[in-house]
């Protein structure tokens, strides 16, 4: 399904990855402290081989890109799961017709005996109508065109988004955190955006260059201060607009292969209870609160799983199991695990237009008083 590559890891590469999935300094040279923490941890690496060995991973394949994961929905607009169903007989076709829509980020197969594609719709506020509704305008087109129903599952309450993929080897529990070498600042309090940091949204969504200076590589392709970059960095991430800043790996590339969407109808009296708990096994990605839909679609709960072989995979999802039974009488029919067959559609959340609609002259004002 996804990516593999080529490329042997050895010692050093593996310190790297488990380093610096997050926790990247945001400061005018991070490469010098980011090396030297290495070396705290009896990973000896220089600031220049370190730039170098993160270059390499990224074009060998190995890393999805390096840089900042920006959290859309602090951005703008929204993003909405939604599963419909799509006739073996005409399951191409469907795909086609859904995959047309702009708005529609991601696509998978997935195993199921009816809900077998599931996408991931992006779409910004407009002048005339909300994201919401543009949301609700979007699902009927692609009913009208198909012939299927769709069934939205907005995100809820979110536990955890942290796709994070560790390797045996040095730092294997990737506790090094260098954010707090960053500058000391203080949130906005703003939800819109001013031009210039929509300027640097779309500038970092895509990741940084892997050279010795990110942060005044950005600067200077924007034409702006070095210091104004790293500030407003850090900022976003103390906002939430910002979720991590490190190496993002491409997960295939470093074996896990297995993608597990675990589903379960969980009472709604222990939902709060039970999401921080599960959220908490460093093995989940991803754990959402999700609307049911009667007569359909039973589960309310989401828990996303990754592992380098089914046998660890299901070992996993049993975990999440015995962690739910802990909290209430988890019978057979409360759950199910959907894992993904085929990609049909990956080119990522859109943020340009879903900025756009949320910059705004008068955050130009509120920005020059912080």
């Amino acid at each position: 399904m996804g990516r593999a590559v080529d490329y042997e890891l050895d010692r050093t590469d593996r310190a790297v990855v488990n380093a610096f999935q997050g926790g990247f300094p945001v400061v005018r040279r991070p490469f010098d402290p980011a090396a030297a923490a290495l070396r705290d941890r009896g990973v000896q690496v220089s600031a220049e081989e370190l730039v170098e060995r993160i270059r390499t991973l990224d074009d060998e394949g190995v890393l999805s890109r390096f840089g900042s994961l920006v959290n859309a929905q602090k951005i703008g607009g929204t993003a909405t799961l939604v599963a419909m169903h799509a006739p073996e007989e005409r399951f191409d076709e469907v795909a086609e017709q859904v995959n047309a829509h702009r708005e529609v980020a991601h696509n998978y197969e997935r195993e199921h005996p009816h809900l077998n594609m599931w996408f991931v719709l992006s779409v910004a506020d407009g002048e005339d109508e909300t994201a919401a509704e543009r949301v609700d305008a979007v699902l009927a087109e692609i009913e009208a065109e198909t012939g299927q129903e769709t069934y939205n599952l907005p995100k809820q309450q979110e536990f955890r988004v942290e796709a994070k993929f560790y390797l045996d080897g040095p730092i294997a529990d990737g506790d090094l955190d260098l954010t707090g070498l960053g500058p000391s600042v203080e949130p906005s309090g703003r939800k819109s955006l001013t031009p210039r940091e929509r300027d640097l949204v779309l500038e970092i969504q895509d990741g940084f260059a892997v050279t010795a200076t990110p942060y005044l590589d950005v600067a200077e392709t924007l034409g702006e201060d070095v210091d104004w970059v790293v500030e407003t960095v850090r900022r976003f991430e103390r906002e939430g607009k910002i979720r991590r800043i490190g190496v993002i790996p491409n997960h295939y590339a470093l074996g896990y292969t297995e993608n597990g969407m675990t589903v379960w109808n969980v009472p709604d009296d222990v939902v709060d209870e039970v999401g921080p708990v599960v959220a908490g096994l460093d093995f989940v990605t991803h754990c959402y609160e999700r609307p049911r839909h009667e007569g359909v679609w039973p589960y309310n709960f989401f828990a996303m799983t990754h592992g380098r072989s089914e046998a660890e995979s299901q070992e996993r999802i049993e975990q999440v199991r015995e962690t739910m039974a802990e909290y209430w009488n988890v019978a057979d029919e409360d759950w199910d695990s959907l894992f993904s067959t085929r990609i049909l559609k990956k080119t990522g959340i859109r943020l340009a237009e879903r900025a756009d609609a949320n910059t705004a002259e008068d955050a130009v004002q509120a920005a020059e008083t912080e």
